[in-house]
């Protein structure tokens, strides 16, 4: 069985045992395989703010985990969510670098989650003049400072 039949298997199950019937598209993007979740109970699925998302990505990578010794990473979306919030949260951060260019006065973002501070420095550090920096602290939400280089 490959990690994407496992993987979907996996899905699949949890979603039955939750009650939702779904359907599911395998893409494989940088090693990262990505399961996403077609159901008229998306919104159910998804929770507010992702949280369900999370919890069901979550699982499912401990499942594969399981079976396979060195599994790659797992994405689980649904109806594409987590590909729009991405898009979104990097338009924002490419509008804020661009009036810190403007300005010259450093701008902060909302509090950000390890996956997503990673997107927001790995987007913003080819724009020229621009520098990124994560805030010091042992909380897992947290704003990333964007300034003049």
């Amino acid at each position: 069985m490959t990690v994407q039949e496992i993987a979907e298997q996996s899905l699949k199950s949890l979603l039955a045992s939750l009650g939702f019937s779904a359907d599911i598209e395998i893409t494989e993007t940088d090693g990262i395989i990505c399961l996403n979740i077609s159901s008229p109970d998306c919104q159910y699925i998804i929770g507010g703010d992702g949280d369900r998302l999370d919890d069901l990505q979550y699982l499912v990578n401990r499942m594969v985990q399981r079976k396979m010794e060195e599994a790659p990473r797992v994405k689980v979306d649904c109806d594409h969510y987590r590909e729009r919030n991405e898009a979104r949260l990097l338009e924002k951060a490419c509008s804020l670098a661009e009036r810190v260019q403007e300005s010259g006065k450093p701008m902060k973002m909302q509090p950000l989650n390890a996956y997503h501070r990673r997107l927001v420095h790995n987007a913003l550090q080819s724009m020229e003049g621009i520098a990124t920096e994560s805030e010091e602290g042992d909380g897992r939400y947290k704003r990333i400072t964007i300034r003049r280089a």
